[in-house]
Order: C-alpha cells, then structure tokens, then sequence
C-alpha cells in the first residue's frame, strides 16, 4: 500500500532530505526548507510517498508556476515529481497525480505539468498522456521561455513540453 503525507514540518522535510541523498538526487540546501516554507504558506503542497514506512518518492503542486502561461491563467503546477527506481512502476507517480488532481478538481478545474523530453522522462511522458494531459501548445520551453526556430538549446532538464488537464 502506499502512503502519501504532506510535507508540514522539518521531521518530514529531513526524511526528505536524506531519501534524495540516498537516492543520488541533487537539489540546493535552501530548496528543502523553502519548499517547507511554500508549504506552510500555503503556496505549494508537497507530498512524500510511502511504501512499506521507506520513503518511494516526492512530488510538489505549486499553486505560482514558474511558467510564465500557467502563472498568468492561474494554472496550478505539479512540479519535481520524483519516484525512486525501486518504486516505479508500482503506482507511486500515478497516485501524485490523482491525489493533486483531487487537490485541484475542487479548486480550479485545471492543472498542469511539465515534463522533460529526454530518455530519462519517458515513462512519465507515457503516464500523463493516459492519464489525458493535452500538450499546451506552445511548443518547447527552456528555462522556462520559448523556443524559437532555428535556435539552439541543450537538452537538459530545463528543456520542457508541458501539458494541462481539464479536471
């Protein structure tokens, strides 16, 4: 069974921590305790997954994209979603989904993603397609702008296709 548990106070935000470094998952000092405090104003919600009391992952809903067509149409963002190897393919992203759709089902009608167009995305890229996320149309982003023909950019993690669902 997994367990999903918001992430609302530094006991929490440390299990976080230690998972990524456990798991080869490289993000500032400052990212851990600015998302805590998102979360306790209100500006994000992020979740840990659990597996067996192991932590299998983490996701984050950020009601403020950092896109900039998501932010101005007020489009909340899942955003970092993150299941560890041992845990794919066992429901773990498809439960961050459903339980931010429920989120958002209440509050706005629509959510978005973004996702990464290398190998390493590809099963993420599957799993919004089922889950019917439509491309935004706007084509390829990096670094949160658009790309224009002709242009150059390195595929990297800030190279994105992203994607809304109505809800």
């Amino acid at each position: 069974m997994i367990e999903y548990v918001g992430i609302r106070d530094k006991d929490a935000m440390e299990r976080w921590r230690q998972a990524f470094e456990r798991e080869h998952i490289n993000r500032p000092d400052d990212y851990f305790e600015r998302c805590l405090q998102e979360n306790l104003d209100g500006k994000r919600v992020s979740l840990l997954a659990f597996v067996d009391g192991e932590v299998a992952g983490c996701c984050h809903l950020k009601y403020e994209s950092d896109y900039p067509p998501f932010l101005e149409q007020h489009i909340p963002e899942i955003n970092d979603l993150n299941v560890f190897p041992a845990y794919q393919r066992r429901g773990v992203g498809n439960g961050f989904l459903e339980q931010f759709e429920a989120i958002v089902r209440a509050e706005r009608g629509i959510i978005g993603i973004g996702v990464g167009l290398y190998r390493d995305y590809g099963q993420a890229q599957r799993l919004y397609c089922r889950r019917g996320y439509m491309l935004d149309g706007r084509g390829l982003i990096y670094q949160n702008k658009d790309v224009e023909p002709g242009a150059s950019v390195r595929v990297d993690d800030d190279l994105n296709l992203y994607f809304t669902k109505q809800l």
